[in-house]
């Protein structure tokens, strides 16, 4: 895959009045990403998730939909879960800290090896553009962020 290079790293954090092993629990369930995120409509583990797994992913803005692919590259239980998505360069990372209070929830999105040539074309043309994608990528992370938080505290 020909790559340009990295785009900017997204992250969004929140602390939350519970346990890191109940954090886990809740977004170890890749199945359950949807509900949090604006693009994810479903996410399809590929057998038991964990370091080494394969998941399909669908995406939807707007009238545009894609799926993906990607492979569990980091699995810690009550710590870090990381998947990387073969068809755009990106890792997708949820990490967990203790805290005095609870958890602090961090969401990150890295492209260490830079996007492919075909994912920045296909954001360019029908996503917008890179930089506004990322805009809203990083706004939608801190709202998805918020929707596990209340569903962990109710």
């Amino acid at each position: 895959m020909a790559t340009q290079p990295p785009t900017r790293p997204l992250r969004a954090s929140i602390d939350i009045a519970a346990r890191p092993a109940e954090v886990w629990r809740v977004v170890s369930d890749v199945r359950r990403t949807p509900q949090w995120s604006p693009e994810c409509t479903r996410v399809v583990p590929i057998g038991a998730v964990r370091e080494g797994s394969w998941m399909l992913g669908l995406n939807r803005r707007g009238a545009v939909r894609w799926p993906t692919v990607s492979r569990v590259v980091r699995y810690e239980p009550d710590h870090e879960i990381a998947w990387a998505v073969r068809t755009n360069g990106a890792i997708w990372t949820y990490r967990i800290e203790a805290t005095e209070d609870g958890a602090r929830l961090t969401e990150s999105r890295d492209t260490p090896k830079g996007v492919g040539r075909f994912a920045r074309w296909f954001t360019r043309a029908l996503l917008g553009g890179q930089g506004g994608h990322d805009d809203e990528l990083e706004t939608g992370m801190a709202s998805g962020l918020e929707h596990i938080k209340a569903s962990i505290e109710r």
